[in-house]
This record gives C-alpha cells, sequence and structure tokens, in this order.
C-alpha cells in the first residue's frame, strides 16, 4: 500500500467518523472516547498484522519506515473509530446482548471483506490457504471491536449512564 492510499483511505474514513459522530449525536467525551478506543484498536490490529505476517496467515507487506507504519496506525485507528460510537448506541440500547450481536456480525462480515480487497488490491494483502487466515481474520476483528468498546467505555463510562438511554418503567 503506497503512501497516498493510505491517506485517501484515512481521509474517507475521517468523512465516515464525521458522519457517525453526527448521526449518533455524540458529545465530546464520547469522541473522545471512540478516538482512545481507536487508538487501542490500532495497536491491536499492528500486532496482529504483525503476527499474522509472523505465522503465515497472510502477508501485509508494509513499508518498515516509522513515516509510514505511523501513518498507516493514524488510518487504522480513525477507521475504527465510528465502529465504537456505533456499539456505543447499540450497547445503550440493548446492553451487553447487543455488542454480542455486533461482535457476531463483525466476525461474520470482516473476513469476506478482506478476501474482497485481497482479491481486487493483492499487493495490500495476500492470504495463505486453507480455513486458518479466515479463522485467524476473524478473531482479529472480534478483538479490534472488543479491545476499542472497552476502551471507549473506560474513557466515556458505560452506556447505560447516557442521557437517551433506556429506564426502568415506573409501575
Amino acid at each position: 500500500m503506497t503512501t497516498w492510499q493510505i491517506i485517501v483511505f484515512t481521509c474517507a474514513y475521517g468523512v465516515a467518523l464525521a458522519a457517525a459522530v453526527y448521526f449518533t449525536r455524540a458529545p465530546l467525551r464520547r469522541v473522545m472516547g471512540a478516538l482512545a478506543g481507536g487508538a487501542a484498536a490500532g495497536c491491536f490490529g499492528m500486532g496482529a498484522i504483525v503476527a499474522g505476517n509472523a505465522f503465515g496467515v497472510w502477508r501485509v507487506p508494509l513499508s518498515s519506515t516509522p513515516s509510514v507504519l505511523g501513518l498507516f496506525y493514524v488510518g487504522l485507528a480513525i477507521s475504527c473509530s465510528p465502529i465504537y460510537l456505533i456499539t456505543w448506541r447499540v450497547a445503550r440500547r440493548f446492553r451487553w446482548r447487543g455488542v454480542v450481536v455486533c461482535l457476531v456480525v463483525v466476525g461474520v462480515i470482516g473476513p469476506p471483506r478482506d478476501y474482497l480487497y485481497a482479491a481486487l488490491y493483492p499487493e495490500w494483502m495476500v492470504f495463505a490457504k486453507g480455513v486458518a487466515p479466515v479463522l485467524a481474520d476473524a478473531a482479529t476483528y472480534l478483538g479490534l471491536v472488543t479491545v476499542g468498546h472497552v476502551v471507549m467505555w473506560g474513557v466515556s463510562g458505560p452506556a447505560r449512564d447516557g442521557h437517551l438511554a433506556r429506564r426502568p418503567s415506573a409501575a
């Protein structure tokens, strides 16, 4: 992936983040929580890329220069941040069951998405053969969402404390 491609995708995900902030009506504390969750997920994702390369389940040929790695990390963090605004809203409405459904959805949708990108842009990523890369990719998505949501929860507070959260009805 070239530096220019990383910049373009980071900007596109920045627009998605702005849209998620707008549509979820997120206050500053929740936006900061989502960005902190994105930062933590970025660390997790970079580790997953390195581990996947080391174990041979995929090959992501990134330049090892600090500027490219830093730019890729920022792009990864920004691309994950809108997810946490959405999972926070889902958690507010449906509690932990909703977050579990979100985890299942990303675990199922994530690998086909990555395989599509790998088929369209083989210079970005190449998967090994077999079921191990699919399971590793799904586990990576589960980890990204879990780590980011937990960090966001730590910064923003529990979703049930939001001013629009469901309250027990007074009987």
